[in-house]
């Protein structure tokens, strides 16, 4: 499992916003042992002219031995400007890809919303499957939120998207969405190349996000069930961290390789 581990680089946001953080940053994670990554919230890559493009990105990657496994780019961009996507995704050496959120987008809270979604994202999935890239669809909570018929908003992506489409759980926010992680891992199986994680603490009579094994979630129990299906990666994720984000990424990494989850 050591090798399938990653971090999400929206972790250390406030820490890339230069090409010289972000070159300290993969040192950084480099270090601590990690060996791919997925770019979220570099915001020195961010614009029509960014400061550090996807060639000094993968060279700053590679010079380091760290991997480009996936990113989150806007769904303007993967819908109006696909080609320039695939080869930007061609040029960091990554083949997953996958929208952060729906509700970010001007139609996401409008009724039908996800319906919506489902008829017009067929064309990506197969413009980016054509070029050798998966396309899929990340979660927060709110997709689990029940309506018409007791259906979930998330029922409707796994049913009317189309089969090839991906799903890069969020095992957080389906916990916090009143969804079992390994339930939805099981009902998509061969679907989920790729989840982040990140543990479920709590914190007087709130939730919070945790290191991995500093939380409440059954890490002995969910990461076999994600491996029988098909998790290729796990990726590092913390949203906010109680204190210093790199210790918090070195805390998790321990607790992933030093437990030997599928014996």
């Amino acid at each position: 499992m050591r090798n399938q581990i990653a971090v999400q680089m929206y972790t250390v946001r406030d820490f890339v916003k230069s090409p010289k953080d972000f070159l300290r940053t993969i040192q950084k994670i480099q270090k601590i042992g990690y060996k791919a990554v997925q770019l979220s919230g570099i915001g020195c890559m961010n614009g029509d002219k960014p400061l550090l493009t996807a060639k000094e990105a993968r060279k700053i990657m590679d010079d380091h031995g760290i991997a480009c496994i996936a990113t989150h780019r806007g769904w303007s961009s993967y819908v109006n400007q696909t080609e320039q996507e695939i080869e930007f995704h061609k040029q960091l050496g990554c083949n997953y890809t996958a929208l952060g959120s729906l509700s970010d987008e001007p139609y996401g809270k409008k009724a039908g919303a996800f319906e919506h979604f489902a008829e017009i994202v067929a064309p990506v999935v197969s413009k980016f499957n054509a070029a050798g890239i998966e396309f899929g669809y990340h979660n927060h909570a709110s997709e689990f939120e029940k309506y018409e018929k007791g259906k979930t908003h998330f029922d409707i992506l796994i049913e009317q998207c189309p089969k090839k489409m991906a799903f890069e759980l969020d095992l957080y926010w389906l916990w916090k969405g009143g969804t079992n992680p390994i339930t939805m891992v099981q009902r998509l199986a061969g679907r989920v190349p790729v989840i982040h994680v990140k543990d479920y603490a709590v914190v007087g009579n709130d939730s919070a996000f945790a290191a991995i094994g500093e939380g409440n979630l059954d890490w002995q129990m969910i990461i076999p069930a994600c491996h029988k299906a098909g998790v290729k990666w796990y990726i590092v994720e913390q949203d906010t961290c109680p204190r210093d984000p790199f210790d918090c990424l070195a805390s998790s990494y321990r607790y992933l390789t030093e437990n030997n989850f599928l014996s």
